[in-house]
Protein backbone atom coordinates (compact mmCIF):
# COMPACT_ATOMS: atom_id res chain seq x y z
CA UNK A 1 0.00 0.00 0.00
CA UNK A 2 1.28 3.36 -0.71
CA UNK A 3 -0.66 6.84 -0.72
CA UNK A 4 1.88 9.12 -1.75
CA UNK A 5 0.33 12.40 -2.81
CA UNK A 6 -2.92 11.33 -1.19
CA UNK A 7 -5.27 13.06 1.77
CA UNK A 8 -7.04 11.16 4.57
CA UNK A 9 -8.94 13.43 6.90
CA UNK A 10 -9.79 11.87 10.29
CA UNK A 11 -11.88 12.51 13.05
CA UNK A 12 -12.01 11.65 16.33
CA UNK A 13 -7.55 11.65 16.04
CA UNK A 14 -6.92 12.51 19.30
CA UNK A 15 -5.76 9.09 20.98
CA UNK A 16 -7.04 5.59 20.75
CA UNK A 17 -8.03 4.02 17.27
CA UNK A 18 -8.15 7.34 15.39
CA UNK A 19 -4.13 8.59 16.48
CA UNK A 20 -3.10 5.04 15.71
CA UNK A 21 -5.14 5.53 12.24
CA UNK A 22 -3.39 8.75 11.42
CA UNK A 23 0.12 7.37 12.02
CA UNK A 24 -0.56 4.41 9.78
CA UNK A 25 -2.09 6.31 7.00
CA UNK A 26 1.02 8.96 7.44
CA UNK A 27 3.16 5.96 7.58
CA UNK A 28 2.22 4.91 4.20
CA UNK A 29 2.79 8.68 2.84
CA UNK A 30 -0.26 10.36 3.10
CA UNK A 31 -1.00 13.78 4.59
CA UNK A 32 -3.14 14.03 7.43
CA UNK A 33 -6.28 16.49 8.80
CA UNK A 34 -6.35 15.47 12.20
CA UNK A 35 -9.97 16.46 13.34
CA UNK A 36 -11.15 16.53 17.06
CA UNK A 37 -11.97 18.58 19.94
CA UNK A 38 -8.60 18.60 22.42
CA UNK A 39 -6.04 20.39 20.92
CA UNK A 40 -2.90 19.48 22.89
CA UNK A 41 -3.97 15.45 22.47
CA UNK A 42 -4.53 16.18 18.66
CA UNK A 43 -0.71 18.02 18.82
CA UNK A 44 0.74 14.89 20.20
CA UNK A 45 -0.88 12.85 17.22
CA UNK A 46 0.82 14.98 14.86
CA UNK A 47 3.77 15.00 16.28
CA UNK A 48 3.24 10.77 16.45
CA UNK A 49 2.82 11.10 12.35
CA UNK A 50 5.64 12.93 12.39
CA UNK A 51 8.27 10.53 13.76
CA UNK A 52 6.45 8.38 11.79
CA UNK A 53 7.19 9.36 8.49
CA UNK A 54 10.12 12.34 8.10
CA UNK A 55 8.52 15.21 6.14
CA UNK A 56 4.87 13.99 7.04
CA UNK A 57 2.19 16.61 7.18
CA UNK A 58 -0.22 16.66 9.50
CA UNK A 59 -3.12 19.61 10.18
CA UNK A 60 -4.85 19.47 13.28
CA UNK A 61 -8.17 21.05 13.24
CA UNK A 62 -10.61 21.63 16.40
CA UNK A 63 -14.02 20.65 15.92
CA UNK A 64 -16.82 19.53 17.49
CA UNK A 65 -17.78 16.70 15.30
CA UNK A 66 -21.67 16.89 16.52
CA UNK A 67 -22.29 20.07 14.72
CA UNK A 68 -22.42 20.11 11.44
CA UNK A 69 -20.75 23.76 10.17
CA UNK A 70 -17.57 22.42 12.29
CA UNK A 71 -17.43 18.89 9.92
CA UNK A 72 -18.47 21.25 7.12
CA UNK A 73 -15.50 24.08 8.15
CA UNK A 74 -12.98 21.11 8.88
CA UNK A 75 -12.90 19.48 5.70
CA UNK A 76 -13.10 22.96 3.87
CA UNK A 77 -9.81 24.01 6.02
CA UNK A 78 -8.23 20.79 4.47
CA UNK A 79 -9.10 21.24 0.96
CA UNK A 80 -7.78 24.72 1.45
CA UNK A 81 -4.79 23.36 2.80
CA UNK A 82 -3.90 20.46 0.54
CA UNK A 83 -5.76 20.97 -2.49
CA UNK A 84 -7.57 17.88 -2.22
CA UNK A 85 -9.15 14.83 0.31
CA UNK A 86 -8.91 11.01 -0.81
CA UNK A 87 -9.54 9.36 2.27
CA UNK A 88 -12.13 10.12 4.98
CA UNK A 89 -12.25 8.13 8.46
CA UNK A 90 -15.28 8.59 10.38
CA UNK A 91 -14.08 7.29 13.58
CA UNK A 92 -15.65 10.34 16.67
CA UNK A 93 -17.04 8.28 19.21
CA UNK A 94 -18.26 8.57 22.62
CA UNK A 95 -19.59 5.13 24.84
CA UNK A 96 -22.30 6.09 28.39
CA UNK A 97 -23.64 2.91 29.56
CA UNK A 98 -26.45 2.71 30.72
CA UNK A 99 -29.61 0.10 31.05
CA UNK A 100 -32.50 0.89 29.17
CA UNK A 101 -34.43 1.77 32.28
CA UNK A 102 -32.14 5.13 33.34
CA UNK A 103 -31.11 6.03 29.94
CA UNK A 104 -31.46 9.68 30.12
CA UNK A 105 -32.59 11.48 26.73
CA UNK A 106 -29.49 13.60 26.74
CA UNK A 107 -26.90 10.72 26.73
CA UNK A 108 -29.41 8.87 24.11
CA UNK A 109 -29.00 12.51 21.99
CA UNK A 110 -25.14 12.83 23.00
CA UNK A 111 -24.36 9.37 21.90
CA UNK A 112 -26.24 9.65 18.69
CA UNK A 113 -24.75 13.16 18.00
CA UNK A 114 -21.44 12.02 18.27
CA UNK A 115 -21.34 8.64 16.92
CA UNK A 116 -23.83 8.41 14.28
CA UNK A 117 -25.11 12.42 12.87
CA UNK A 118 -21.28 13.60 12.88
CA UNK A 119 -20.52 10.47 10.35
CA UNK A 120 -23.53 11.82 8.22
CA UNK A 121 -22.37 15.06 8.34
CA UNK A 122 -18.53 13.82 7.00
CA UNK A 123 -20.19 11.67 4.11
CA UNK A 124 -21.87 14.73 2.75
CA UNK A 125 -19.23 17.17 3.39
CA UNK A 126 -16.45 15.25 1.47
CA UNK A 127 -19.05 13.39 -1.10
CA UNK A 128 -18.66 16.59 -3.24
CA UNK A 129 -15.12 17.11 -3.97
CA UNK A 130 -14.78 13.07 -3.86
CA UNK A 131 -17.23 13.35 -6.78
CA UNK A 132 -15.22 15.95 -8.68
CA UNK A 133 -11.66 13.74 -8.41
CA UNK A 134 -13.87 10.98 -9.41
CA UNK A 135 -12.17 9.12 -6.43
CA UNK A 136 -11.87 8.48 -2.87
CA UNK A 137 -13.04 6.15 0.05
CA UNK A 138 -14.87 6.53 2.71
CA UNK A 139 -14.60 4.35 6.48
CA UNK A 140 -16.87 4.52 9.40
CA UNK A 141 -15.48 3.04 12.34
CA UNK A 142 -18.13 0.93 13.94
CA UNK A 143 -18.40 -1.84 16.69
CA UNK A 144 -19.12 -5.64 16.86
CA UNK A 145 -22.34 -4.11 19.28
CA UNK A 146 -23.52 -2.53 16.33
CA UNK A 147 -23.94 -6.05 15.27
CA UNK A 148 -24.86 -8.27 18.16
CA UNK A 149 -26.02 -5.72 20.08
CA UNK A 150 -25.54 -5.47 24.44
CA UNK A 151 -26.78 -4.91 27.37
CA UNK A 152 -26.23 -1.53 29.00
CA UNK A 153 -24.98 -0.20 25.60
CA UNK A 154 -28.36 0.32 23.78
CA UNK A 155 -27.39 4.18 22.70
CA UNK A 156 -23.98 3.55 21.75
CA UNK A 157 -25.10 -0.17 20.12
CA UNK A 158 -27.96 1.59 18.33
CA UNK A 159 -25.58 4.34 16.70
CA UNK A 160 -22.81 1.91 15.66
CA UNK A 161 -25.68 -0.23 13.90
CA UNK A 162 -26.69 3.16 12.01
CA UNK A 163 -23.32 3.54 10.82
CA UNK A 164 -23.73 0.42 9.06
CA UNK A 165 -26.47 0.89 7.31
CA UNK A 166 -25.43 4.64 6.21
CA UNK A 167 -22.54 3.10 4.92
CA UNK A 168 -24.41 0.62 2.35
CA UNK A 169 -26.63 3.61 1.49
CA UNK A 170 -23.95 5.83 0.69
CA UNK A 171 -21.75 3.38 -1.11
CA UNK A 172 -24.98 2.55 -3.05
CA UNK A 173 -25.20 6.82 -4.19
CA UNK A 174 -21.54 7.29 -4.48
CA UNK A 175 -19.47 3.96 -6.22
CA UNK A 176 -20.97 5.78 -10.12
CA UNK A 177 -18.41 8.41 -9.24
CA UNK A 178 -15.56 5.66 -7.70
CA UNK A 179 -15.97 6.59 -4.20
CA UNK A 180 -16.13 3.76 -1.86
CA UNK A 181 -17.57 3.46 1.29
CA UNK A 182 -16.89 0.39 4.02
CA UNK A 183 -17.11 0.10 7.90
CA UNK A 184 -14.63 -1.61 10.20
CA UNK A 185 -16.37 -3.15 13.36
CA UNK A 186 -13.88 -3.76 16.15
CA UNK A 187 -14.29 -5.87 19.03
CA UNK A 188 -12.36 -5.30 22.36
CA UNK A 189 -9.46 -2.63 21.77
CA UNK A 190 -7.21 -1.46 24.27
CA UNK A 191 -7.72 2.33 24.34
CA UNK A 192 -8.78 4.94 26.86
CA UNK A 193 -12.19 4.17 26.80
CA UNK A 194 -11.52 0.38 27.73
CA UNK A 195 -9.51 1.04 30.31
CA UNK A 196 -12.91 2.19 32.09
CA UNK A 197 -14.02 -1.65 32.27
CA UNK A 198 -13.96 -3.63 35.18
CA UNK A 199 -11.52 -5.99 35.43
CA UNK A 200 -14.09 -8.98 35.38
CA UNK A 201 -15.94 -7.87 32.54
CA UNK A 202 -12.88 -7.57 30.74
CA UNK A 203 -11.84 -10.57 30.84
CA UNK A 204 -14.99 -12.60 30.10
CA UNK A 205 -14.66 -10.81 26.53
CA UNK A 206 -11.27 -12.12 25.99
CA UNK A 207 -12.16 -15.27 27.00
CA UNK A 208 -14.77 -15.22 24.40
CA UNK A 209 -11.81 -14.29 21.74
CA UNK A 210 -10.15 -17.11 19.81
CA UNK A 211 -7.03 -15.52 19.76
CA UNK A 212 -7.08 -14.88 23.40
CA UNK A 213 -6.36 -11.15 23.49
CA UNK A 214 -7.47 -7.79 23.57
CA UNK A 215 -6.76 -6.10 20.29
CA UNK A 216 -4.95 -2.98 19.51
CA UNK A 217 -5.62 -0.14 17.85
CA UNK A 218 -3.02 -0.92 15.51
CA UNK A 219 -5.27 -3.85 14.44
CA UNK A 220 -7.93 -1.75 13.67
CA UNK A 221 -5.33 0.70 11.55
CA UNK A 222 -4.06 -1.69 9.16
CA UNK A 223 -7.35 -2.64 8.15
CA UNK A 224 -8.47 0.99 7.77
CA UNK A 225 -5.48 1.84 5.69
CA UNK A 226 -6.44 -1.33 3.58
CA UNK A 227 -9.79 -0.31 2.94
CA UNK A 228 -8.47 2.90 1.59
CA UNK A 229 -5.95 1.16 -0.35
CA UNK A 230 -6.07 0.11 -4.10
CA UNK A 231 -5.92 -3.39 -2.59
CA UNK A 232 -9.88 -2.73 -2.07
CA UNK A 233 -10.20 -1.00 -4.69
CA UNK A 234 -13.07 -3.59 -5.91
CA UNK A 235 -14.51 -4.06 -1.67
CA UNK A 236 -17.56 -0.98 -0.96
CA UNK A 237 -20.41 -1.26 1.46
CA UNK A 238 -18.60 -3.89 3.50
CA UNK A 239 -18.15 -4.32 7.00
CA UNK A 240 -15.08 -5.70 8.22
CA UNK A 241 -14.98 -7.29 11.91
CA UNK A 242 -12.07 -6.21 13.93
CA UNK A 243 -12.66 -8.59 16.63
CA UNK A 244 -9.76 -11.71 17.63
CA UNK A 245 -12.67 -14.15 16.36
CA UNK A 246 -15.63 -13.18 18.89
CA UNK A 247 -18.53 -13.33 16.13
CA UNK A 248 -18.34 -16.17 13.77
Amino acid sequence: MTFDGKVALITGASRGIGRAIAVEMCRQGSDIALVGRDRAALDETAAACANGRAGATAQVLTADVAEQSAVEGAVSAALERFGRLDFAIANAGVSIDSLLVRLRPDVIDQTLSVNLKSAFYLCAAVARPMMKQRAGAIVLVSSIVGLCGNAGQAAYAASKAGLLALGKSVAKELGSRNIRVNAVAPGLIETAMTEKMPGAAKEALIQQTALGRAGTPQDVAGVVAFLCSDAAAYVTGQTVVVDGGVLM
